[in-house]
């Protein structure tokens, strides 16, 4: 390959994660998600295999799609009970060196001076190593957590999205000017205030007349990962992302929307290449392709069918519960994300609610076998779709993740597809070599900042 295969270690802070009911298996590390020496030890071995990050998806309500309740969900541990993302990050972070973070936070219901000094307290202690998730919801569950009655339409969030980036921009890119900073002890003077300014915003959705309160961090702007498969958020990804996900599903869909996203970046007027583009994947690695199917089997064994639809329910707004298992999956559009049941209707083969709800092929990449077979089917898929990343999906650990990194990484290593070493630097100047730690004209934040 001509480049390296970017990967993040997907999870979320609950029992499970997108595959449901594999806490149930006794080998599983699920229950402990509320402990520290669980993230601690995830990330010990992320940063053993060279990953690039540890990528926490976050939902803030209980998904109540799947008949209409939560019961599902709650049955299966996917997404409930959860924690909070950002407390996890500093316990990660004390124990690696150079793997990255990729935290959810939601426009839609964060308010943005408050989310902004969180994302530089964690770019700080971090040294540079955060990047931000940017979602606007797809629950009508946390719009009447937060004291509303429902969900805002989808092109509503994102064009309340778009505005909100304006703001957290200015207030990490432009509030304090790169000379702000003196910490001259003679003279006890530790910012010059000449270089520090309030943000003054006045738009449709948002208003603040503030300083922001932390000093610059690392990279200023955390790295920024966004999803859009409809055409606002495909705008939304061309205009602010540096790394965005994809749908799974035929290659030639993935192809285009790979192509989709480079042609919205040149619209912006930006580089084809100033985003790497992520596909989720489900990697199941043996010492050989036995050991490999019998663990596909045992997860099979364990996840719960319920559990998954429901959860692919919260994604797509679409109650499968409504629905025989044998039936194809069916397709509508809805007010959540669109980007899922795009992937569904351009499966590689017709699915059907079982085929959705079991463990196996159809909803991610998903490889299984030993370290040099999937090797060959990895290069080979991300040579022919143009897919830089993967954002491997937690399943029954730590066994997939250690063995995704004891076994397959050697393999890709092998065929030059993978790092043999961590670049120095902020998590952008590791994904972006040579591009420098902080966001670079034209991106939209550059203007922010105060003359040199």
């Amino acid at each position: 390959m001509n480049r390296h295969i970017l990967v993040n270690a997907f999870s979320c802070a609950s029992p499970a994660h997108t595959w449901s009911g594999l806490w149930t298996h006794p080998d599983s590390s699920g229950p402990r998600y509320n402990t520290l020496a669980y993230w601690t030890e995830m990330a010990r071995t992320c940063e053993e295999g060279l990953l690039d990050g540890v990528f926490i998806a976050d939902a803030l309500g209980v998904p109540d799609v799947f008949e209409g309740k939560p019961d599902a969900m709650l049955r299966s541990g996917s997404f409930c009970p959860s924690l909070d993302p950002m407390m996890l990050v500093p316990a990660m972070a004390a124990v690696t060196k150079h793997l990255g973070f990729g935290i959810t936070g939601n426009t839609t219901y964060e308010m943005p001076y408050l989310l902004a000094r969180r994302f530089s307290t964690l770019d700080h202690l971090t040294n540079g190593r955060i990047a931000w998730n940017v979602v606007s919801g797809v629950l009508d569950a946390t719009a009447r957590g937060v004291g509303l009655k429902q969900m805002a339409p989808h092109d509503e969030r994102y064009a309340v999205a778009d505005e909100y980036m304006d703001l957290v921009y200015g207030l990490w890119e432009g509030s304090w000017g790169d000379r702000a900073i003196v910490r001259d002890r003679v003279n006890k003077v530790y910012a010059d205030p000449v270089h520090v300014r309030p943000v003054h915003h006045e738009g449709k959705y948002f208003r603040c007349d503030a300083i922001h309160m932390s000093e610059p961090s690392p990279q200023r702007t955390p790295l920024v990962f966004s999803a859009g498969a409809s055409p606002a958020g495909l705008d939304f990804v061309g205009k602010h992302s540096e790394c965005a996900f994809v749908a799974f599903g035929k290659r030639d869909f993935v192809r285009k929307q790979v192509q989709g996203i480079r042609e919205r970046l040149v619209a912006h007027g930006r580089d084809p290449r100033d985003a790497r583009v992520f596909v989720p994947a489900t990697i199941i690695v043996g010492r050989t392709d036995a050991e490999a199917e019998e663990i596909v089997a045992e997860c099979r064994r364990y996840s719960s069918i319920e559990g998954n639809l429901a959860g692919r329910a919260t994604a797509t707004g679409i109650d499968y519960s409504k629905y025989p298992l044998d039936q194809p999956v069916p397709n509508a559009k809805t007010n959540a994300g669109q980007g899922v049941s795009a992937g569904l209707t351009n499966a590689e083969k017709p699915l059907t609610l079982r085929d959705l709800g079991q463990f196996g092929p159809g909803r991610d990449l998903f490889l299984a076998g030993s370290a040099s077979s999937v090797a060959d089917q990895l290069v080979a898929w991300c040579e022919d779709t143009g897919v830089e990343g993967l954002n491997i999906t937690r399943a029954l650990e730590p066994l997939v993740l250690k063995n995704f990194c004891r076994l397959l990484v050697p393999e890709l290593q092998a065929r030059g597809a993978f790092k043999t070493s961590y670049a120095e630097g902020t998590l952008r100047e590791k994904l972006f070599p040579g591009h420098g730690g902080r966001l670079a004209a034209p991106h939209p934040a550059v203007r922010h900042r105060q003359p040199a």
